[in-house]
């Protein structure tokens, strides 16, 4: 399975009172990729993702109802392995009998497969894309079921399979038609440099509560109480540069805020904290301390 997953551990960790809107959530992620129609046919087949909107060496893909994914092209990337940048970006699916179907369709079309986890706040299955990008399919279990517990429950277990695929009803075949149109990114992990300073980024800048640490090696953070909207970890990455130029990497993550007015307090802070803000079309984009892009949105 190789490097492990931080969530694979036993976390442990106390909440913090967030100065961010609780209906913050996460939005598309933007990827370079070596091969556009290589990365399509795979977020298509593979995945479930369609392609929504394609102009020279780009590609928006989602579903009907939202974009997830923007990809761009650079020919010749390299994987941008033990540098910072994405572990893995998380696609929500609404209901656990999704999550069964899509791990059908993976084995009858031998989608290769990184791992099967329970993390007890949710299922979770990983793969990996042609430029080694990580990505989770994942469902959660209600809210009730976990909230007020993250810290001293985030884990990981194996996933019972026989349980998860009893959702489906007996012989049920049906043809993958992709993901369904519900389906949200629910979280980004990223790789970075050090713990200690990310964490003091993403609260005292983005403002997400701390909800679960692995010690030095991993931080989950939110808003509104969620389990987390981003992760880190250090595992491969401590004390790592941003992947150089001509790297298939993290172009930068989104993060949507419910209004302008939440948005503007962001931007306040991170000015104030001296950190700089490129202002890009789609919103203002910053960089935490291990270089990972994101931008600010409104919903």
């Amino acid at each position: 399975m190789g490097i492990r997953d931080p969530e694979e551990l036993e976390a442990e960790g106390a909440p913090a009172k967030p100065p961010i809107a609780a209906g913050t959530a996460m939005g598309p992620v933007h990827l370079t990729v070596a091969d556009l129609d290589r990365s399509i046919g795979y977020y298509e087949h593979s995945v479930g993702l369609s392609p929504r909107a394609r102009r020279q060496g780009t590609v928006s893909l989602g579903t009907p109802q939202r974009e997830l994914l923007v990809l761009v092209e650079e020919p010749g990337a390299h994987p941008s392995a033990r540098h910072t940048g994405l572990y893995h970006f998380a696609l929500l699916l609404p209901e656990r009998a999704d999550l069964a179907r899509w791990l059908a369709h993976a084995a009858s079309d031998r989608v290769p497969l990184t791992g099967l986890s329970d993390h007890f706040v949710s299922e979770a299955i990983y793969l990996s894309d042609p430029d080694g990008h990580g990505i989770e399919i994942y469902w959660d279990r209600p809210r009730e079921t976990w909230e007020g517990q993250v810290g001293e429950r985030l884990t990981t277990m194996p996933l019972d399979v026989d349980n998860l695929m009893a959702e489906l009803s007996q012989g049920e075949r049906s043809p993958f038609e992709g993901l369904p149109a519900a389906t949200v990114m629910g979280h980004v992990h990223l790789k970075v440099a050090a713990i200690p300073d990310t964490v003091a980024f993403y609260q005292d800048v983005i403002g997400f509560d701390l909800m679960a640490a692995l010690g030095p090696h991993a931080a989950f953070l939110s808003a509104g109480g969620y389990h987390h909207h981003l992760g880190a970890n250090t595992w491969e990455s401590a004390g790592a540069q941003p992947p150089p130029p001509g790297s298939a990497a993290l172009r930068y993550a989104t993060i949507v805020l419910p209004d302008e007015g939440d948005l503007q307090p962001i931007v306040e802070r991170a000015r104030s904290g001296g950190v700089p803000i490129a202002e890009e079309p789609v919103g203002p984009l910053l960089r935490d301390p291990s270089g990972n892009g994101l931008v600010l949105a409104t919903a």
